[in-house]
């Protein structure tokens, strides 16, 4: 979509009086002069135009005579010019062209041009207003960039600019200092040094003759002086450390500009900047002039950052080409080199690390440059294989993945120019065998995928070496990268390497092969992989790979297009996918979606070439992935050219895929549609433009009629149509009961249409949406704001507003009046959310302009004068008054609210009017109001209104239990606790409930007859009566709700009413609406409450509200409020120190409000300041967190840590914080050492926030997953106090564990430690200089090991593995087997047994899964590994006594057995291990019989892993190496020791259930055909199992067992299994099935219910296709309870369970052309189906729709082979259903019996029987009330709702979707079939039932309350709903009726 430009505003100049005097007296009218023309362009108002005249100068100049350089009029004009050039702002366009004009000045009038500039800039030079600076600063600037004139005027005044710059610099400097603390002005100073620097520097660059011809002479010259004076400051300024970076990096570019420019001799001057840098310089070598200037930089040590300034100042401003600076250049660049790599081990700020890298990719620019004419010298040291070279790839690897999106990218820069040096160093030798580069690549393909600095580095080695060389070291590379996609991180560095490697490798063939032969090669390297994985990848991969690489790879070969479609078309018929995979119509919906929108092919190319068919991409856009949907509305919605014509079956495909996909219940899904059809309208309204525009030009029309075939006005109309109807649509789907996500997308779609189609007036529209609008629309947009989605209530007002002049035009007074006293209502319900309803309709309605007469006239008097004001907005105006409404009515409810809180929480919680009004002030453009003394007034009454109401319920919150307030327990116990509670909060309240707490009684009613009269009360619930004598019940809840929502909604509004103070300087007390010393009053507020709240809630919301004081301070000129944050910080930080024992901070609930408290203050500092507040607080708060031996007090420290958590986790501090992460590791692991139980908690949260801080956020399960890990090198370089730590710690650990009573001692923190090793890796491309090796951790980590703690061994295990190399695993293992004991050993540690083991255990798992098994060093490794395992195996046999380490030996073995069996190779040696692990099975106890009970330790594990190994084992020996082998040692392999069976019979059920898992994984191999291969191994292992597994079923106990079985039974060929039944468990085949139903029905465990449910189910198909009989009882058994399970209220496996079933049953139950069930069965089963599609939960529901596509698949293989759909959505498939339904009728011949059940249906069954039942009920109860004049009905029809009580509710359902498709086919099939029916009892039955139903519904329609869509929210719902099905109903029984009057007339034969 093309984006249109924005238009340009260009500032017009003006001239003042006496200029314009001036020209007018030289102008002509005659003719036209120069005066004249600048008069003319002078009154222009337009600065577009005055650039068009301004170019017209010049040609005017041209044509004007020789002798008219001496005209005075000419002298006049250039003197104005001259004026206008230097009043001009330096952004304005003018000041260019004015400029590029007066460039082409002719010669003659130089000299007097010059004259006039010189005048005006030294006028200019002449300001002495430090604040005016920068305008003259500017103007030099501009002069000196190429612009002729403004040059010479410099050059003329050079002298006085020099003396200018040079005062400059000082008096801003001055300035500075005297404003520190206002951060505002002080920024705006700092950019003005910033561009004084500059311009100096700009000066000495471009006028170097000036200073070069008259500088040298003597020192004592003017210019000399200026140049030392200017060298001076800038040396003062690179040294100060207060200023911006920005300002010291140019100042350190201009310490070495000036320095080269006064330094001679000039060959000197690299050797003077390498004595700087090394800070080696000796005095009595520089000159004294430099001494004095610079001395600080001579005599001081150089702070880090100057060092790194200088360097970047002598990369910038030396010259390193042509090797003009000789071997003291070269020198000086190695040593840059040196210095930067020192300081980037100590620069760990982000901004310096930023500024670090940044500076080191312009040294190997620099380098690059340097080496063209360098010495070979040079060469060598800068060589891939020498030093610094070493040094830089180390800094590389250690920042590739630094957090820092900038430096990534410079360290991708960095080693780009690090192989272009290496390659300018091998000129002339063959770079791709270079061994450098070969080197790399090798190390760079051995990292994982998932270190992100791996793509980019590979990406740069691909252009040097070229994708082939790669290649051909593996060649599944490209597979590999595709594969990663599927994480979303990684698929844009992913996609980038694949880019460079397919644009490479095409490169390369198209040299090398002249015909195109090569391009199928390349698209089995490139396009192959990629069709697969869109095929059959999962979601996110082929989402990615889609979005990421597929436009990539059609831009470099468009060609590939027809490549891809010819293969995915000839799959896409059989392939369609299904809710988990795109299959090949989706890959090719994709990849058509993908060429359309990046202009590779038109649509109407691809239907015309039959690449894609209509009935295609129908398929595609119901289809039950919802990607393919998306791809194919995308496909029809996103083009490359933005006027392209929508064609007319573009949009009856979007009618269709607007009928089927508004529901969907992802976000993403809905946003994507959104975002989609927006680009459809706006296609639409840009071709409409284009087609008026035709329509209007004729000539061109004639010639394009041709080519468009469509009239354009034919065309218009068709968009219009379109567009009404896509209305239609989508105010259509707003109906009773719509679901939260179709409101969502049709208010969406709508906004979007709202917004295309309001162009400006005069411009002809092709459509309007408030055309569409009438008064039944705009009241069902006023309905959603009732909605309880606040999203759908945004939208709503949205819209509302965009068609707010036709709303309020459609809506009558009475009906708005109504809606007010709605709003209002709402406004103080004890429902949260109605008040936010309450203020959307607050919202809306104050737009309107009779709101004042219509709904406030009879709540406030009137005022007459407001009216005659006619400048106030009608919204300020009504704002006000609606405030000043709810504000009255607040307070009153305060004032009541104080005598009873109780009262108050349940008849008018106040939070609901202050909620009102906050959002009415939001709406409000606070700049722009008139009535500032009425809102100052009403300000200041909000403000105390806020106070009062906060002083009533601050109370509840302060509590130190604030959610029990009200006592609910009846012992005596617990009032004594309460009583304790209310003693310590003393609430402002009256009643008598608060001061005595009473033991409660039975529950019985106590009534007050008044509101002031309160008696104790003693019921459970405290029931009271209101103004209106309304019984309510009140709950601790409501209590607790209404106090911390009211401390909300008042946090809030004080946090809106701060915005309101002016952000200029606050001079005058009345410019602002609040006053400073209300905001600081508000600030006291915030600050007593975030401190002293104990409810999460209230301190959290009124953190919202101080977050936005924070920050409006931070922005405010006065002084005393801009100091405030950090008074109150200091102030906090001071209270936390003292401990003092009287102070209120809350030390339990993780400190409370406090870390709120300091975040909110430290969030609010500048983000480009220095963040002194920051540093301040870190400082503090990690001394109070360190453990103090003397400690006086603990709080100050959980304080801290609570604090520092908050701190670390909160994102808006951002890199920032980086700094102080390892001092805050160091804290937490310190921590964890205390003794006190509350430090050892905060450390371990403080903990927990860092290594999320530093690793990421975990996004997977796998703990052990690699994302969120990172080497041990980058950890270290980026926390180096860390290494020296974590060392000494772990030594200190260690200690205590080789000590000899380690059984007692054991450490606290070496859990922690663990934690931390266990994240770091070591990387292949660790090399030599690093000194942070991680070597020294190993034998630290095998001895922790050792340790007493279970966890603590398994976590050493897993630590070790990252620490030791792939190549060192097998060394390491082996040590660490020898180091176990033989059986004969004196002393055996089972601990240290068991941690070694688990760390071998670890270790193998790692090197076993790594990429090197064929490797020859592998083989080797791992036959050294099993030999030594074989020495050891005592530990896994009997003599050891300890079953724990037994298990642990076992699992090794496991394991390599699993592995071994993976790639045998025959031999002896393998021979050999199985011969031994069946000697370790015959010895073990499953063979003799177990003599332990299950309570010794370690008994479960060591079966469990014994059976593992016995599983393995029986699996190898019967493969077909060992079964067929000749060997006689594999004779007696092949015969294991114990069979499955035995297993099975094994009294421990952990190894049945691992028996029963083998068993089912291999009877889905075979199912599956993964091992037909193979041979009959597994299938020998599974003969005659049915007989043992069916007792099993009989005589299990064990749940899991039981389901295995069952499960194997479902999975197990039912002709094998049934044969046995009677000899195994004597029952027929009926009796299974009556079992396995009684199962069902009895069991209490979903899973064993729907296994037996699908068991039972595959049985009575396996019965009824065999013929054979079943009785009719147990069938309607089945039937009912297959029903049963398809109740909403079922848990999803059973739901899924149910839909699996009736999927297996479709084609011979629902389907077949007999009717084998019966036909009200029948219909049942399909009920079900129905109600499956209708489920909240989309897989239940995904599942259903698979019925539906079995029914037609069985359906299109009997028809043939047109296209249908057959992959389709819940939505598409619930409208098929009910279709086939009625076919199925004719089909059976069944439809007068079948009509009236479908009728019943349409009424909705439930709610019929219920409400019939009541009718009679609701009718009387209705009359009595009406009698008493009260309406309480609605109790009869709903409970009573509690707070947040939800009962179940299906979320996704529609009753009327369901009804309208279901209304929509019985109408289609009467109307085909002129159906009768004669006989009426039925019908005559149901009529009647549909007519008391219409009366009833009617009635209770009547008595609702006014706008009872808000009032009665649900109730309305449900009676509208019934209304239609009614109606609905009641319209095809008349039908029906008068079909049958017309018979006689018309006989039919049906």
């Amino acid at each position: 979509m093309v984006l249109k430009k924005k238009e340009i505003q260009v500032d017009a100049f003006f001239l003042d009086h006496q200029q314009l005097e001036k020209l007018q007296r030289f102008s002509k009218a005659e003719e036209q002069n120069l005066a004249s023309l600048l008069l003319h362009c002078a009154q222009l108002n337009n600065g577009i135009q005055q650039i068009q005249c301004i170019k017209k100068i010049m040609p005017l100049v041209e044509k004007m005579g020789q002798n008219s350089a001496c005209d005075p009029m000419v002298k006049a004009c250039l003197d104005i010019l001259g004026e206008t050039y230097f009043s001009l702002g330096a952004k304005n366009p003018l000041k260019k062209v004015l400029a590029s004009s007066l460039n082409g000045l002719p010669e003659r009038f130089m000299t007097l041009a010059v004259q006039s500039f010189v005048c005006c800039l030294r006028e200019e030079l002449k300001t002495t207003d430090v604040y005016l600076y920068r305008k003259v600063l500017d103007n030099l600037a501009s002069c000196m960039e190429d612009f002729s004139l403004g040059r010479a005027s410099v050059k003329n005044l050079f002298e006085e600019v020099l003396q200018f710059l040079q005062k400059s610099l000082l008096d801003i400097q001055e300035e500075n200092r005297q404003n520190h603390g206002n951060h505002i002005v002080q920024t705006q100073l700092m950019h003005d040094l910033l561009i004084a620097i500059k311009v100096s520097m700009m000066l000495v660059q471009k006028l170097q003759e000036n200073i070069q011809g008259s500088l040298w002479k003597h020192h004592e010259s003017f210019v000399w002086q200026s140049m030392c004076s200017l060298l001076k400051s800038s040396t003062n300024f690179l040294m100060d450390a207060v200023l911006l970076q920005t300002v010291q990096t140019t100042s350190g570019l201009a310490v070495i500009l000036f320095t080269k420019t006064m330094y001679e001799p000039a060959e000197e001057l690299p050797s003077l900047v390498s004595d700087l840098l090394l800070g080696s310089i000796k005095h009595t070598d520089v000159p004294a002039w430099f001494v004095s200037n610079c001395g600080t930089l001579c005599t001081e040590e150089c702070p880090d950052s100057v060092l790194l300034f200088l360097c970047h100042g002598a990369l910038a401003m030396l010259e390193w080409k042509n090797g003009s600076m000789g071997e003291n250049g070269e020198k000086l660049l190695l040593d840059i080199a040196s210095v930067l790599l020192s300081l980037s081990s100590e620069l760990k700020e982000s901004s310096m690390a930023m500024s670090l890298s940044r500076i080191l990719a312009i040294w190997t620019n620099s380098a690059q440059a340097a080496l063209v004419s360098g010495s070979p010298n040079l060469k060598i040291k800068l060589n891939g294989n020498s030093d610094i070279i070493g040094k830089l790839l180390e800094y590389i690897y250690t920042h590739w993945e630094h957090p820092l999106d900038a430096v990534r990218h410079q360290t991708k820069l960095i080693f780009k120019n690090l192989l272009q040096i290496h390659r300018t160093t091998i000129t002339g030798s063959n770079e791709k065998s270079d061994p450098f580069f070969v080197r790399l690549i090798k190390h760079l393909l051995s990292l994982e995928w998932h270190v992100k600095g791996k793509y980019a580095s590979l990406g740069c080695l691909v252009e040097c070496v070229g994708t082939e060389n790669i290649l051909r070291l593996d060649t599944t590379i490209p597979v590999q990268i595709l594969d990663v996609m599927n994480d979303q991180s990684l698929a844009p560095y992913a996609s980038d390497l694949l880019e460079t490697m397919f644009t490479n490798h095409k490169a390369h063939f198209t040299l090398s092969f002249q015909e195109s032969t090569w391009i199928d090669q390349w698209h089995d390297i490139w396009v192959s992989p990629l069709l697969v994985i869109l095929c059959e990848g999962n979601h996110d991969q082929t989402t990615y790979i889609i979005d990421y690489y597929l436009p990539k790879l059609l831009k470099c070969s468009p060609d590939s297009l027809s490549y891809m479609i010819r293969i995915l078309q000839a799959s896409a018929d059989a392939n369609l996918g299904s809710r988990s995979t795109r299959g090949a119509l989706g890959a090719l919906m994709a990849c058509l979606r993908t060429a359309r929108a990046h202009g590779h092919l038109e649509l109407s190319t691809m239907m015309s070439n039959g690449l894609v068919s209509t009935e295609c991409i129908k398929q595609g856009l119901v289809h039950q992935h919802n990607q393919v949907c998306i791809d194919a509305l995308g496909l029809l919605c996103e083009t490359h050219r933005s006027t392209e014509i929508v064609s007319m079956e573009e949009m009856q495909l979007i009618q269709f895929f607007m009928m089927y996909n508004l529901n969907s219940q992802s976000p993403s899904v809905r946003q994507q549609i959104g975002s989609l059809l927006r680009k459809l309208f706006c296609r639409i309204q840009e071709s409409s433009q284009v087609l008026y525009k035709l329509e209007q030009n004729k000539t061109k029309q004639e010639l394009l009629e041709n080519s468009t075939k469509r009239h354009p006005l034919g065309i218009l109309q068709q968009y219009k149509d379109f567009m009404s109807s896509v209305c239609d649509r989508l105010f259509e789907v707003l109906f009773p009961g719509s679901s939260h996500p179709t409101r969502f997308s049709a208010l969406t779609i709508l906004g979007s249409v709202a917004e295309t189609f309001s162009v400006p007036k005069g411009q002809a529209q092709v459509f309007q949406l408030d055309q569409e609008i009438d008064s039944t629309r705009v009241r069902t947009l006023i309905q959603c704001f009732a909605s309880t989605f606040e999203e759908v209530k945004v939208l709503a007002f949205g819209l509302l507003m965009k068609l707010r002049d036709v709303a309020f035009n459609l809506q009558d007074s009475e009906n708005l009046a109504l809606l007010f006293q709605a709003a209002v209502d709402l406004s103080t319900s004890t429902k949260p959310y109605d008040c936010v309803t309450a203020s959307y309709l607050l919202n809306f309605l104050v737009h309107h302009k009779g709101l004042q007469h219509i709904c406030l006239g009879k709540w406030l008097e009137h005022n007459p004068q407001m009216d005659e004001n006619t400048s106030v907005s009608t919204v300020e105006k009504n704002t006000l008054a609606v405030i000043k409404l709810l504000l009255v009515n607040v307070e009153e409810e305060i004032f009541q609210a104080k005598k009873s809180l109780l009262q108050a929480a349940a008849s008018f919680p106040m939070y609901g009017r202050v909620h009102c009004i906050t959002g009415a002030l939001q709406q409000l453009p606070s700049n722009k109001l008139t009535l500032v003394a009425e809102w100052k007034e009403m300000v200041a009454r909000l403000i105390l209104m806020s106070y009062k109401l906060s002083a009533v319920v601050s109370p509840v919150v302060q509590s130190s239990s604030p959610e029990g307030l009200i006592p609910m327990d009846s012992d005596s116990e617990s009032a004594g606790r309460l009583q304790m509670i209310l003693h310590e909060i003393q609430p402002q309240d009256t009643n008598y409930y608060f001061i005595q707490a009473k033991i409660l009684k039975e529950h019985c009613k106590v009534e007050s007859e008044k509101v002031a009269d309160h008696r104790p009360m003693d019921n459970i619930c405290t029931e009271m009566r209101g103004k209106e004598r309304q019984t309510c019940d009140v709950t601790a809840q409501m209590v607790l709700v209404c106090c911390w929502r009211s401390m909300k909604e008042v946090s809030l509004l004080l946090g809106t009413l701060c915005k309101l103070l002016p952000s200029h300087a606050i001079s005058e007390p009345s410019d602002g609406l609040i006053t400073v010393e209300q905001v600081k009053n508000i600030g006291d507020y915030f600050k007593h409450h975030l401190l002293q709240s104990r409810h999460r809630g209230a301190f959290e919301l009124a953190y919202a509200g101080f977050v936005q004081l924070t920050e409006m301070l931070s922005r405010c000129n006065s002084e005393s409020l801009r100091k405030m944050p950090a008074q109150w910080l200091s102030g906090v930080l001071e209270e936390i120190k003292s401990c003092d024992p009287s102070s209120t901070l809350c030390a339990t609930r993780r400190s409370a409000g406090i870390p709120f408290y300091i975040q909110a203050l430290l969030a609010s500092e500048p983000k480009k300041s220095k963040t002194d507040l920051l540093k301040m607080t870190m400082k503090e708060l990690i001394s109070l967190a360190a453990p103090l031996n003397e400690s006086l007090s603990v709080i100050p420290q959980v304080h801290a840590l609570n604090i520092l958590r908050a701190l670390f986790r909160d994102t808006r501090l951002g890199e920032n914080i980086m700094p102080y992460v390892a001092d805050g590791i160091q804290v937490a692991i310190l921590g964890f050492t205390s003794p006190v139980w509350a430090v050892r908690n905060s450390s371990t949260l403080l903990f927990s926030a860092l290594i999320t801080r530093i690793f990421g956020v975990k996004r997977g399960k796998d703990e052990n997953s690699k994302k969120n890990r990172m080497t041990g090198r980058e950890f270290f370089s980026r926390f180096p106090s860390l290494y020296p730590f974590l060392l000494k710690q772990l030594e200190v650990v260690t200690n205590t564990l080789n000590s000899e009573a380690a059984e007692l001692k054991i450490h606290p923190s070496l859990f922690l430690l663990l934690l931390i090793l266990g994240r770091l890796y070591p990387s292949p491309m660790d090399g030599t200089y690093s000194a942070l090796s991680m070597a020294p951790f190993v034998p630290f980590i095998i001895r922790c090991g050792h340790s007493p703690v279970y966890r603590s061994r398994e976590m050493s295990g897993r630590a070790l593995v990252p620490f030791v190399m792939v190549n060192e695993v097998p060394h390491t293992v082996l040590s660490l087997l020898e180091g176990l004991p033989d059986s004969t050993s004196p002393c055996i540690r089972q601990n240290n047994i068991h941690g070694t083991l688990l760390q071998v255990f670890h270790l193998l798992q790692s090197y076993l899964e790594s990429k090197q098994l064929f490797s020859l060093g592998f083989q080797q490794g791992l036959g050294d590994i099993i030999a030594c395992v074989g020495t050891k195996l005592w530990l896994a046999k009997r003599p050891n006594p300890c079953l724990v380490t037994r298990a642990a030996y076992l699992d090794v073995l496991v394991m390599l057995s699993t592995h071994l069996g993976k790639f045998q190779k025959q031999g002896m040696p393998l021979f050999g291990f199985w011969e031994e692990m069946n000697r370790v099975i015959s010895d073990s106890e499953l063979m003799s019989g177990i003599p332990y009970s299950s309570a010794v330790p370690g008994l479960i594990q060591y079966l469990q892993s014994i059976t593992k190994l016995v599983i393995e084992v029986l699996l190898v020996t019967a493969g077909p190496d060992i079964q067929s082998s000749s060997s006689p040692v594999a004779k007696k392999i092949a015969k294991p020791p114990l069979s499955i069976v035995h297993l099975l019979h094994c009294e421990f059920h952990e190894v049945r259930l691992l028996a029963l898992e083998a068993i089912l994984l291999w009877l889905k191999q075979i199912n599956s055909k993964q091992i037909a291969e193979e041979g009959g191994g597994v299938l020998c292992l599974l003969i005659d199992l049915e007989g043992a597994l069916l007792t099993m079923a009989l005589k299990e106990k064990n749940l899991q067992c039981f389901c295995k079985v069952l499960e194997i039974l479902y999975t197990m060929d039912l002709r094998n299994v049934l044969p046995k039944t009677e000899c195994s468990i004597k029952m027929n085949p009926n009796e299974l099935l009556i079992w396995s139903l009684n199962i069902v029905d009895i069991a209490n465990s979903t899973e064993v219910q729907s296994i037996a449910l699908k068991f039972a189910s595959k049985l009575v198909i396996h019965l009824l296709q065999n013929h054979q009989k079943i009785s009719e009882e147990v069938l309607k058994t089945w039937v009912q309870l297959l029903v049963y399970f398809c109740g909403d209220e079922q848990q999803t496996e059973i739901l899924l369970a149910a839909a699996e079933v009736l999927k297996s049953i479709t084609s011979y139950l629902l389907i077949n052309e007999k009717l084998i069930l019966g036909l009200s069965d029948t219909l049942a089963m399909w009920k079900c189906v129905v109600l499956l599609l209708q489920n909240e939960d989309l897989v239940v529901r995904d599942a259903a729709a698979e019925v539906i596509q079995a029914a037609l698949s069985e359906k299109k293989s009997s028809k043939g082979t047109e296209f249908a759909l057959r992959v389709v959505n819940a939505p598409m498939a619930l409208d098929l259903a009910f279709g086939i339904l009625c076919e199925l009728l004719q089909q059976w011949g069944e439809i007068r019996a079948g009509v009236p059940i479908l009728l019943e249906w349409l009424l909705g069954d439930s709610d019929l029987k219920r409400d019939s039942e009541t009718s009679a009920l609701v009718i009387l109860t209705t009359s009595c009330h009406l009698m008493l004049g009260s309406l309480h009905f609605c109790s009869l029809m709903e409970e009573d709702d509690y707070l947040f009580d939800k009962g179940e509710v299906n979320f996704w359902a529609e009753k009327l979707t369901h009804v309208r498709q279901l209304s929509k086919h019985l109408l289609q099939l009467i109307s085909m079939t002129h159906l009768t029916l004669p006989d009426h009892g039925e019908l005559d039955q149901l009529s009647r039932t549909a007519l008391d139903q219409a009366q009833l519904v009617g009635h209770l329609l009547r008595v609702l309350p006014p706008t009872p869509e808000f009032s009665k929210t649900a109730e309305f719902t449900r009676l509208a709903i019934q209304n239609e099905r009614i109606s609905v109903c009641l319209k095809i029984l008349n039908l029906l009726k008068s079909d049958d009057t017309c018979k006689n007339e018309n006989p039919e034969n049906y």
